[in-house]
């Protein structure tokens, strides 16, 4: 059994561990929050996720240590101040409060199993007005011998579909109305939702050739008047949704592209080398970490004005055109662990694990 210094550990870091370093960490303990200490225990400070992806969006990188990043005044009570912890997490509309002794260390960490009422409000309705584009006419190739029997966008996981999981989390957030892009295996796709009772409308937008992740946007017979979230069918995003779309918005982006920290661990000693050979330094099994793209934008409904008629043509296509004619496109960071990929029999299991813990 784990004791409550090992406990305490999970959700507290060092004033100078990496950004990289912190982000690990909150992946880990699921609450988006680490409590970051002074060298003697002291609390120092308050690091969420999204303190970080500000951080990131500000300074372009990963650059950074906890202290630069966290929130300096955090809430905090008191042992003898315990009993008001509900009270300041509803006026605060905070997740968790630190109950440190008298010399200023933590020594406990209360959460809240729910987000307050106000809070649940605001996620319902976030999405009430966005149309949600979701690119489901893939042959799933990656998942052969599966998606011979099965399109990708029924693949279970668990005991859901992957479609059916991807649209039941944009509900939460208030979505009505969901357009899927379909070509493999379409009636075996349009049957199912046929039986099922989902609060929700689907239009189906049917290709009769493979037109590639963008192509098929062009088939939407409805207006779209504003920025409208489009997502592959074979990921999921534990994020804010609500948030993305705020970013989207305020950053005044063309199309914004979700993306998330993926870090590559190289197994083996790394020279630095000059001249003739000479070994400058040695790096033990590094670590390189870049922001990949997940396969969730966020676009500007004119933007698809863009998209060829009958082509293929891919949304990475779409951005780099609209960069190229000067158009800004810029990105939402998420968490490696934020980003669920189904699209290869390796990342399924941990898909599963990871909706059993958050979603």
């Amino acid at each position: 059994m784990p004791s409550k210094s090992d406990e305490l550990g999970i959700f507290t870091g060092s004033k100078n561990m990496s950004i990289i370093e912190a982000m690990e960490r909150i992946d880990k303990n699921t609450k988006g929050i680490l409590y970051i200490l002074e060298d003697d225990g002291r609390l120092y400070g308050s690091l969420t996720d999204g303190d970080i992806r500000r951080w990131i969006l500000r300074t372009g990188g990963l650059e950074g240590r906890a202290a630069d990043v966290a929130n300096k005044s955090p809430k905090a009570l008191t042992e003898k101040e315990r009993n008001k912890a509900v009270v300041l997490m509803d006026t605060a509309f905070i997740k968790s409060i630190p109950i440190l002794d008298d010399n200023n260390k933590v020594i406990d960490i209360l959460f809240r199993d729910k987000d307050v009422a106000s809070y649940m409000e605001a996620r319902d309705l976030a999405l009430s007005d966005t149309p949600i584009v979701i690119m489901a006419g893939g042959k799933g190739t990656r998942l052969y011998p599966y998606t011979k029997i099965l399109p990708k966008p029924l693949i279970p996981i668990g005991d859901v579909p992957i479609l059916e999981r991807i649209m039941n989390r944009f509900h939460e957030y208030g979505a009505k109305k969901f357009y899927l892009t379909v070509n493999y295996k379409k009636e075996m796709i349009k049957s199912y939702f046929i039986e099922q009772n989902v609060p929700y409308e689907i239009v189906y937008v049917e290709e009769d050739k493979p037109l590639g992740t963008a192509g098929s946007i062009k088939l939407i017979k409805d207006k779209l008047d504003r920025p409208v979230l489009v997502t592959n069918c074979d990921i999921l995003i534990d994020a804010d949704y609500d948030s993305i779309i705020k970013h989207h918005i305020a950053a005044e982006n063309g199309i914004t592209i979700v993306s998330s920290l993926k870090n590559f661990a190289i197994p083996y000693g790394v020279l630095d080398a000059e001249k003739e050979g000479v070994v400058t330094k040695l790096k033990e099994k590094p670590s390189l970490s870049y922001f990949i793209n997940t396969g969730m934008y966020v676009v500007n409904p004119e933007v698809f004005k863009m998209i060829p008629d009958d082509q293929m043509y891919h949304m990475t296509n779409l951005a780099e055109d609209f960069m190229k004619k000067g158009g800004r496109v810029g990105m939402y960071p998420i968490s490696e662990m934020s980003f669920l990929d189904m699209g290869e029999f390796q990342e399924m299991k941990r898909m599963e694990d990871r909706i059993n813990e958050v979603l």
